[in-house]
């Protein structure tokens, strides 16, 4: 099962569009699941069980056995937020590596898209990102994809223009020859 995670608590984000966009241009053979932080937003994520070695919280604890673990590759979309990623994709990973980090992170294969609404399409996000997720023991593929100024190419459908999906197109093909390796 292919993970993308949808990397913002923002409702009605592009980045959610995006990863919209993503699973339905993989494969019919290539099953997918999206994640959304922005399902974090009613939960009760500050508490002595976020980061309990004993008792996870229930989201954290759901996602990891239903979503992460069972997942060998992710794709990750991070929006833009402050020069580098949202704060509160920070905030899971670091809950997520308090139980069964071996069994959520390690040796995964993860491809990044990065989303913003202006020129550098989250490059600097992406590199901060790329750094978490090898402290981690992840495997980033080196290939990032950035989307600059999306909110120019969206259709009345809430999909978007070629000018997204065909770059689109090519990481994920790029995407699954690599973690197919």
């Amino acid at each position: 099962m292919l993970q993308i995670i949808s990397a913002t608590n923002r409702p009605n984000s592009f980045t959610y569009l995006v990863s919209k966009q993503i699973q339905n241009l993989l494969s019919k053979n290539t099953p997918s699941n999206i994640l959304s932080l922005e399902s974090l937003n009613n939960a009760n994520l500050i508490s002595e069980h976020v980061f309990s070695k004993t008792k996870p919280s229930d989201i954290i604890s759901t996602w990891q056995q239903n979503h992460l673990i069972p997942s060998d590759r992710w794709i990750i979309v991070a929006p833009e937020y402050n020069g580098s990623y949202p704060g509160i994709l920070k905030f899971m990973l670091d809950a997520l590596s308090i139980q069964q980090a071996k069994d959520t992170f390690y040796g995964k294969k993860v491809g990044l898209v990065g989303v913003s609404t202006g020129r550098a399409g989250n490059l600097r996000g992406m590199d901060h990102l790329t750094g978490v997720l090898h402290y981690l023991n992840m495997e980033v593929m080196p290939f990032k994809l950035p989307i600059s100024t999306i909110d120019k190419f969206m259709l009345p459908d809430h999909s978007f223009s070629d000018t997204v999906k065909l770059p689109l197109e090519d990481f994920i093909t790029r995407f699954l020859a690599y973690s197919e390796k």
